[in-house]
């Protein structure tokens, strides 16, 4: 079966007010999108639920981050479980940001991934090289490195329900873009690493996606490549362009 086409939307930590997310709201409800895309938007937590409340039934809501145990002391995280019950279906997990700010290691990514996928969460997993790796032909490696803690701590059932987000960090929010041809390079090395290190059932099945300064101008052609299954949008999805990137897709 084809990969259904996903898109998106990453927040951070936007918008910085109730009017501005009630003035989104409404771009995303008044706005005609292809049924076919899958849509996914990531406030921030205290956004989640009044979000998944306010937009229309096609549109869902991830959270952006979670932790890797169910309950307990950890003030100021989120657990897989509270997302689960409150209805949330989505997390992003290993984002540059969560990173490098926040000196996330991918073996901790991969404890993350594996609690979220316990707690009946699917998975937005982020994965991509810095601009210095790139120029020393390392991205395959990084990238590969960066799964492989996750493939070490699933099962291969648990990739149904695993999104991953090829991320170029020297792309995020620098108005830099890979080319489309970089993106397709890196999406079948990607496709080609999940084929020898978990099967060829998942690489064929599971949606690669590309962030990284993914506007209105430049998701068309990026979205004809073979394995580029759809966009993590960064500041664009807090635009009326955001629309243009969902429908990248439709005739």
């Amino acid at each position: 079966m084809p990969r259904q086409f996903f898109v998106g939307g990453n927040f951070k930590m936007n918008p910085a007010s109730l009017e501005q997310k009630r003035s989104l709201v409404k771009v995303l409800n008044d706005a005609e999108i292809d049924s076919a895309t899958e849509v996914v938007v990531a406030p921030p937590s205290l956004y989640l639920l009044p979000l998944k409340e306010s937009l229309r039934k096609e549109i869902q809501v991830a959270a952006q981050n979670c932790y890797c145990k169910v309950s307990g002391a950890f003030t100021g995280e989120i657990s897989p479980a509270q997302l689960a019950d409150a209805g949330v279906p989505y997390v992003i997990l290993g984002h540059s940001e969560r990173r490098t700010l926040f000196h996330e290691t991918s073996e901790l990514v991969a404890l993350k991934t594996k609690a979220a996928l316990e707690g009946h969460l699917k998975v937005i997993l982020c994965v991509g090289e810095t601009l210095e790796e790139r120029e020393a032909g390392k991205t395959a490696d990084v990238v590969n490195s960066q799964l492989r803690a996750v493939v070490s701590a699933l099962k291969e059932s648990d990739w149904s329900n695993i999104v991953i987000a090829y991320e170029p960090v020297w792309a995020i929010g620098t108005g830099k873009v890979a080319t489309s041809a970089q993106a397709q390079e890196a999406h079948a090395d990607i496709r080609a690493f999940l084929k020898e290190a978990v099967s060829p059932a998942v690489s064929e099945s599971t949606r690669i996606i590309y962030g990284g300064s993914v506007t209105a101008a430049n998701c068309k052609e990026l979205s004809t490549r073979p394995d580029v299954d759809g966009f993590l949008v960064g500041g664009a999805s807090l635009k009326p362009e955001f629309i243009d990137i969902i429908n990248a897709k439709k005739n």
